[in-house]
This record gives C-alpha cells, structure tokens and sequence, in this order.
C-alpha cells in the first residue's frame, strides 16, 4: 500500500515495545508522574489501572510522545519518544477517551482523508478505508456522518481511524467509556483480534472487569506512582484470601456453622444478616476441608460457594493502602 507504513519489527531487544524507565512528569507544583516504569512486549496487553487524576493519560500522552518527559526515559518500538518522537509517532495508533473524527465527513471519508493525510494516493486510501469498514463492520454506516452514529459504533470508527497506518502500537485511553455492555464486548473482541495478530496495547481504563479480560499484564497507579505491577491472578494473590461461603440449615444455623468450622482450626466469620458464614481458605483444595468440618459437626449446608478474588478487591485494597500511606 503506497505511503502507508507496514507492521514493524521492533527494535528494542526481546521484542519490548513499549518501555518506561523512570519516568516523571512535572506541571509547576503539581507531580502527575512519580518515576514510573513499566514495559509490555509485542502483541500483549498493558493494563493501566487508577482513578481519575492518577496520570494514566498523561503517561499515555507521554509514550506517544505529544508530552516530553521531565525526567526517566521512555521508548516505543525501539524509538526514544524525546531523541525519535516523529519515528514514534509513525509506529503508534491513539484512540482517547472521546471520537476524534471529523463529524462533518462519512465514515468512509474519515478515514480516506486519514489514509490520504499518511501518503496514501487515492486507490490505496479508498482500498484501506474499504479494509478498515469490514473490520469493524461499519460498512452499512460508511455514507453516514459520525454525528449519526451509536456510541458503540463511533467508538469502532475511532478506533479503525486509529489503525488506518498499520501502527505496531496501540494507545487506548478509556476506550469503552460510555459505552453500553454490548457495545464494549464488542470492542473487546476487536482489541483481541488485533492483539492476536502481533499488534501491542496499552489499555487505560476504569473498568477492572475490563482489565481481567484483556489486559497480560497491569500496571496499578495512584498519584503518579506505581503501587502495584504484575499479572490479575498475581496481584490477586497479593491481596485477597480465597473464601468459601456456607448456608448452614435452618436446623443449625451460623452459630452451629461456625463452631464447628473453629473447632477444625479455621476462622469463620457469620453474616448474621444474610444468615451465612464466610471463611477465608489459602487454595481451592481447602474447600474440602470446610465440607469435612461440617460433615462431622453433623451441620448440614444448604449452598457453599468458592469465590476467587477480584480485580475490585485488589484495586479496593491497594487504593486504601495508598491512601493510607499518603495521610
């Protein structure tokens, strides 16, 4: 395709392409980043989780180098984003949190202008708008303005806009906010079909289910700091106990539960409220060391459920320690 850049390899060793080592950012008084660092290698997901006002876009806006950082390094495919920015932003693709289409043009036109304004002459900006509208199935709204669109679908021409230089990486600012749960399983599926094919994520976002779908790895920030790294199931574990949830009989109650629950060396905790006993275990085979400890109680249970830790128990968690630390 004339003028478009095709997928790259990267540069950087071991396939790293996206890398921050240290990097801070300063607005007069104010510190929107504290030395962060982080990585993610080639057709993975990055997930960058914190609040509003954590520094998730601005470190985005960092990496694809439209803000300098005050002090660290950062790179991305390969290229330092201070010494190399204009051979960054050839490799990346950004889609924020709002459509940053023109609204006074079709879909289509959109992106033959996008594809026309990265070099491409007119047969192959048509061919790759053509490309991108079956990808995202946004044939049927081609004609239409933006203006017109779902927010699911303006969210899927924004992100086919984004993708119309063939970028080896891919910034997603909140991509799915506002969207109906529909709509953003669908985006989901296209992030991972990109994915499959090679292609590198940073995905900010808010939503922690979100991140547990998508993201290989997570980045937890809070104040411009990173307070936790590593995969869900790892920063999981760092946090929060496995429970199992006992609906003792009527005939016994949390009370009779929870005796006999002590008595075999574990620690019961009744909700008299909900009528149930919650007790925290170390791995799932010790689901039936609870079972055990009823049985020979002669405590009859109605419902016993296993429940893993969340994303929101590790976010909950980590946003009270940093909150904690910082008082």
């Amino acid at each position: 395709m004339s003028g478009l850049a095709a997928p790259i390899a990267a540069r950087a060793a071991g396939d790293v392409m996206i890398e921050a080592y240290g990097v801070s950012k300063v607005f007069g008084s104010l510190r929107a980043l504290d030395s962060v660092s982080l990585s993610a290698r080639r057709g993975t997901v990055l997930g960058l989780l914190g609040h509003n006002g954590a520094g998730k876009t601005t470190l985005v806006n960092v990496l694809a180098a439209a803000l300098p950082p005050s002090s660290g390094r950062a790179a991305v495919a390969g290229f330092d984003v201070t010494r190399d920015p204009r051979e960054v932003r050839k490799r990346i693709g950004l889609t924020g949190q709002f459509a940053s289409v023109d609204p006074q043009l079709s879909g289509r036109d959109n992106l033959v202008l996008l594809a026309r304004l990265l070099g491409a002459d007119r047969r192959s900006a048509r061919a790759r708008a053509d490309e991108l509208l079956e990808l995202f199935g946004l044939q049927a709204f081609a004609a239409r303005r933006p203006g017109t669109y779902s927010g699911g679908l303006r969210r899927r021409l924004d992100l086919a806009a984004s993708l119309v230089g063939h970028p080896a990486v891919i910034f997603l600012d909140e991509p799915t906010t506002g969207l109906d749960p529909s709509s953003r399983i669908g985006l989901w599926e296209i992030v991972e079909d990109l994915v499959a094919g090679g292609t590198t994520v940073l995905l900010t976002t808010q939503y922690l289910d979100e991140a547990d779908r998508l993201a290989d790895s997570i980045t937890v920030l809070s104040a411009g700091a990173v307070i936790a790294s590593g995969t869900a199931a790892e920063l999981k574990a760092q946090v929060g106990k496995r429970t199992v949830t006992v609906t003792p009989a009527p005939a016994a109650g949390p009370a009779v539960a929870c005796a006999a629950l002590r008595h075999a060396g574990l620690e019961p905790v009744p909700d008299r409220e909900n009528g149930t006993v919650v007790v925290a275990i170390e791995a799932s085979k010790d689901v039936a060391e609870v079972i055990r400890a009823l049985d020979r109680a002669g405590v009859e249970a109605t419902e016993l459920s296993f429940r893993e830790p969340s994303l929101d128990d590790v976010y909950l968690a980590l946003a009270g320690r940093s909150a904690g630390a910082a008082s």
